[in-house]
């Protein structure tokens, strides 16, 4: 059956055979399985059986060196284009083989040896291969990485799955960690002449911001919403100024309704910067703009008029252009976002709560602002990482992804006891309502019709009308009047606006505020109407069409007063840059695809300077779409935390 056991035959006795490296080795692979196929039974070693494969030498990249120094950071001129000390080597588990080692192993015929005590199976040629082609490479450059190919490839970004283990020395392992980890670092003091008291996280992010310019490298600041990111960013713009690190102005771009309140807080907390509003028709233009921007600390404008004025910006020498609200950034083909990654300078900040929304491309592109071409390109990916994750549920790339990003984004959480202990509670409740009769037979007759326009079309014709269903849906929901554009009657009519009004007078009798928010202009207006006549008050309602003057009005006059004590909101003008701690109630009458939108709109009673628990009430109508958005939501709201944080919880695909 197997012929080398003949010689353990010619014994009177036979009890053992000594056998030599190679003849181990081939009873190992090849004995030991004929023999038991023929009912004999063998007992191998435990390292054969167990620790093979942790036994293998596999081979090693070394990133960065103890002996190499610190380059110079003061000039904030590194960047990508960094240059880190890199090697190979080979290991056996955390243990490395020196090279002199290595060579005796290679001139050693037989593949089992012992190493350190420990038999090994090596791979000769496999590794003798991968060896040949680094040792090529590092001829070629010099044993030098740029730091965008180091920190891609310390994010286990490895294409050569020959490398096992990848080790980070010196500066640039030091350089990671506290990119990671922003507790790890030296946290400055805010600057003096910051009206204010900063809180200690936000002077690790103002710390962290500075600890990236350093080595010119660009970062995300995605706190969640009320954390104070604003005032982190002019604190930063302020120990600059203090240090006298730069002398260039900063531009920052912002949603229109968002224009105000930076300049409102930029007068208040840091009172010292030269600030430059670029917005309304009698902006600067030209050499006018131009001479105006570089004689200012800050200049803010629109993502509208950052379009539109973009040959004047492209003129500027920028210190750093910051985008907030990012999101407005995050479909790459859009002209405005190609508009704003044309704008040069130094370094880049992206201020978002949400960097991913609905899809991971949107990661992409905020990521390509800043540090353009880590991620590789748009197409690559897709096919590495977006596909894999949001169709097929992969596992490996989203860990992968969530590496790569971690050192460029820092993200903090108003839940997060650690961040913040004086902030109340938050506590959401979804609130099922029924649809009325004639709400009931409005919804019905549209899907009937939908369904028998669906069976006679197809293509971009058949996603329209789909569309617009959907939409007539929603209003149905809300009310009928919305749906049929008739205001003459809307009392009885709706169970959401019927539970509404029971829960405001609830709120209202209790002394509290609240806000509500709808995505509809018109449901909006007909709110407006109906809970007028309901409380005899003046209710107000901000939408996108309210000039910004009016608009500050409102949001004065219901913040600092003591009525009106409900306060009427449009989704997307309502739900960023407003600071509405008066309302510890929030309503939202309809939903959105999108939870991050109304995690925004949310936040705007939920942030810093909210004294009472803040009570959050999502109206849905059973039995309807509404249900389905629901679920809809939930999903992307585990996508997103999955990427910007640490949690291991697995994901459900995305529709």
């Amino acid at each position: 059956i197997y012929p080398p056991l003949l010689k353990s035959l010619e014994q009177d006795k036979p009890s053992q055979w000594e056998l030599t490296s190679s003849e181990a080795y081939d009873f190992l692979k090849q004995g030991v399985g004929i023999l038991e196929e023929s009912g004999f039974g063998i007992m191998v070693p435990n390292w054969w059986k167990e620790n093979r494969t942790a036994n293998k030498v596999n081979v090693k990249l070394k990133l960065g060196s103890r002996k190499d120094r610190i380059p110079d950071m003061s000039t904030g001129l590194m960047g990508m284009d960094a240059l880190v000390d890199y090697d190979i080597a080979l290991a056996i588990g955390d243990e490395e083989i020196p090279v002199e080692e290595w060579k005796r192993l290679v001139d050693i015929k037989v593949p089992l040896v012992n190493i350190n005590g420990q038999w090994i199976e090596i791979r000769k040629d496999e590794i003798n291969s991968i060896l040949n082609i680094w040792s090529r490479r590092r001829e070629q450059n010099h044993g030098k990485l740029q730091l965008f190919d180091a920190i891609h490839l310390a994010g286990g970004n490895v294409e050569d799955e020959s490398i096992k283990q990848v080790e980070t020395l010196g500066w640039f392992a030091d350089l990671l960690k506290k990119l990671e980890e922003p507790d790890s670092f030296n946290v400055q003091q805010q600057p003096e002449g910051f009206c204010g008291k900063l809180r200690d996280y936000q002077k690790r992010g103002m710390s962290w911001m500075m600890y990236l310019e350093k080595w010119g490298l660009s970062g995300c600041l995605a706190d969640d919403m009320g954390l104070g990111k604003t005032i982190q960013v002019l604190s930063l713009l302020l120990k600059e100024k203090e240090d006298g690190v730069s002398n260039r102005p900063t531009l920052l771009i912002c949603p229109t309704s968002v224009v105000r309140n930076w300049e409102r807080e930029a007068y208040r907390f840091a009172p010292t910067l030269s600030l430059m509003i670029h917005y309304g028709q009698s902006r600067l233009k030209g050499k006018d703009f131009k001479k105006q921007a570089l004689a200012s600390d800050l200049v803010v404008t629109s993502f509208a008029l950052a379009r539109r004025d973009i040959k004047d910006l492209k003129k500027v020498d920028w210190k750093r252009v910051v985008v907030d609200e990012a999101q407005n950034i995050k479909n790459p083909t859009s002209k405005q976002t190609k508009a704003i990654k044309s704008i040069q300078a130094k370094t880049r900040i992206a201020l978002t709560g949400t960097p991913v929304e609905n899809r991971l491309a949107e990661l992409w592109s905020i990521m390509d602002f800043l540090n353009p071409g880590y991620l590789g390109s748009f197409s690559l990916f897709r096919t590495k990482f977006e596909l894999p994750i949001q169709k097929y549920n992969k596992n490996e790339p989203l860990k992968k992804l969530q590496k790569l990003v971690r050192p460029f984004i820092l993200r903090r959480v108003k839940t997060d006891p650690r961040i913040i202990k004086d902030l109340p509670e938050k506590q959401e409740t979804k609130v099922y309502c029924s649809l009325t009769r004639e709400q009931a037979s409005l919804y019905e007759a549209v899907v009937k019709n939908t369904l028998e326009k669906l069976s006679n079309i197809e293509g971009i014709e058949r996603r329209g009308l789909i569309l617009a269903a959907l939409v007539r849906l929603k209003q149905i929901c809300n009310h009928p009047a919305q749906f049929l554009h008739n205001q003459s009657y809307l009392e009885g009519r709706s169970g959401k606006l019927t539970r509404l009004s029971e829960m405001l007078y609830e709120v209202v009798a209790e002394g509290d505020s609240a806000l509500v928010f709808t995505q509809f202009k018109e449901m909006g207006e007909l709110l407006s109407i109906y809970l007028d006549k309901s409380f005899d008050s003046e209710i107000m309602f901000l939408h996108g069409g309210v000039p910004m003057t009016a608009r500050d009005k409102m949001v004065r006059r219901f913040q600092e007063g003591s009525e009106p004590k409900i306060f009427i909101l449009s989704l997307r003008a309502g739900g960023v840059g407003l600071n509405l701690t008066k309302a510890n109630h929030v309503f939202h009458f309809d939903r959105w695809w999108n939870p991050a939108v109304e995690n925004q709109a949310t936040d705007r009673a939920f942030r810093i300077g909210q004294k009472k628990n803040v009570q959050v009430y999502k109206y849905i109508c059973q039995g309807t779409l509404e249900e389905r958005i629901d679920e809809l939501i939930e999903k992307k709201q585990q996508l997103a935390d999955y990427i910007v944080s640490g949690d291991e919880s697995w994901l459900t695909e995305m529709d």
